[in-house]
This record gives structure tokens, sequence and C-alpha cells, in this order.
């Protein structure tokens, strides 16, 4: 008996150049797709990060205006310590609210940054102050006429430059400074409360004491809107064109429209 044996061969396929071409070109998509993803990801966190960080720098600028005692019209620009990319600015401004008919004080502070595409972005905080009546306003436009003499043209370091100013000895500044004259917050004379001293013997009155000297911007604007007070009635705004006298007879809104027609016509 004759056996047949049938041989079975079997092949092994590998992949063709076109297979290999089609799975590479797929891989490639997928990777870049998925690095698009991860890239877009990224900068969406950066930009995150440093809107976080612009929106810091406006809240501690706003915060810092609103635990002062007394603020005045202004505008501000700098660059934060804390992130140096980010620049900023703060106004201080008079607005009139029309629905109630009431002038206000509104503080606006921006911080600009630019985003992972360079463009330049901002955050804005906007706060309203405090409403304004007709004497409030009136001293605002006062205060600008007058310039505001600045704070750091009064201070004196050292307590020899003070007696020298003073035409005093260093022992008499410190009897002045046991009788109650003021030095600033970071321990600097001041030539208005040297003046105080010298002009009264180094004895002024308790009264004067506590109401004529200055420890901060503030307490000299107060002491300078007190003295020029009575001396600009006569004195013509050149905001409006009008004397201080003629404003203290008008209402808020009398003023207010005289000031808008003053700003449209610049």
């Amino acid at each position: 008996m004759i056996l047949a044996h049938k041989t079975i061969r079997t092949r092994n396929y590998g992949f063709t150049l076109i297979e290999a071409i089609a799975s590479t070109a797929l891989l490639a998509f997928i990777i870049s797709s998925t690095w698009v993803v991860i890239d877009r990801c990224v900068a969406s966190t950066s930009n995150s990060i440093i809107k976080m960080q612009a929106f810091e720098v406006a809240r501690e600028n706003l915060e810092t205006i609103l635990v002062r005692e007394s603020i005045k019209e202004k505008a501000e620009f700098g660059t934060s310590e804390r992130y140096p990319g980010i620049e900023w600015e703060t106004i201080i401004e008079t607005f009139y609210e029309p629905i109630n008919s009431q002038m206000w004080l509104r503080a606006i502070c921006t911080a600009f940054y630019y985003d992972t595409n360079g463009e330049q972005k901002s955050v804005e905080l906007e706060h309203w102050l405090t409403g304004l009546n007709k004497n409030q306003l009136l001293q605002i436009l006062m205060r600008q006429e007058d310039g505001m003499e600045d704070l750091s043209s009064q201070l004196i370091e050292t307590i020899e430059d003070a007696a020298e100013y003073a035409g005093v000895s260093a022992e008499t500044i410190e009897e002045w400074l046991d009788k109650g004259m003021k030095m600033t917050e970071d321990d600097f004379f001041t030539t208005t409360n040297l003046d105080l001293f010298k002009l009264n013997d180094g004895n002024p009155s308790e009264e004067d004491i506590e109401n004529l000297q200055i420890s901060s911007s503030e307490d000299l604007s107060r002491i300078k809107m007190q003295q020029n007070k009575t001396n600009m009635k006569d004195e013509i705004d050149p905001k409006t064109g009008l004397t201080y006298g003629q404003m203290e007879q008008m209402d808020i809104q009398e003023i207010w429209d005289v000031l808008k027609q003053s700003r449209e016509g610049e």
C-alpha cells in the first residue's frame, strides 16, 4: 500500500511598501494632531497664568487706592516690580451719572500684557469710589488749579539738616519732637512742621500742633486747601472760564454742563 503525503507549504507575507508608507503617514498625522493639541493647551495655560498675574497687579493697585484716607484726580502708570512684563495704569477721575444726576469719583486700574501670540491684552478694574457734592467738586477744581506742592519737596532726611534749616541746634529739634512735632511715616522731617515750631519759638498751641502739621501728601493737600479756599473765590477756573465764587452759586448739574461743554471744545 502506497501512502501519498501532501506537503502543505505556508507563506508569511510582510507589509508592502505602500502599506508601510500609509502606516507611517497615519502615525505622523496622529502625532502631529496630538502635538497641536498639546501646544494649544500649553499656550492656553500660559495665557491664563499671565492674565491672572495682570489681574493681580490691577487688583493690588485698586486696593491701594481703597485703603487711602483721601484721594484726588490723577493718572499714574508704570511697570510691575513683581511681574516685569506687565505694565499698569491707574486713573482717578470724576464723571457724571445722569440717571441720579450725581457726580462720582471713580478709579480705573488697568494692567497690560502680551499673550503667547504677541498680541497686547489688558485687564481693567473699575470702582466707583464716592459720590461728590458741589463743594467737593469745587475743591477738586481748585486743587488742579493750585498745582498742589508735592510733599517730596518738603522732606529733610537728617536731624542735622533739619536743625540747619530751622537755624537751631539738633538738641532743640529733639525738644520739638518731644513737644509733638510730627515726622512722616518714613521718619523724614518736613519744612511745614519745622516752620510751625520755629515761628512759635518752639511752643505752638495744641490746636496748631493737631491741625497745622503734615505727615503725608494728604495732610499737605488739606492744609493747602484751607489756606487757599478763601483766596480763590475771585480766581478764574481755566476749565470753565468761571470764578470759583460764581460756581459756588451754581448747582452741581450746571457745573457739570459747563465742564462737559469745555471738554467737548478741547
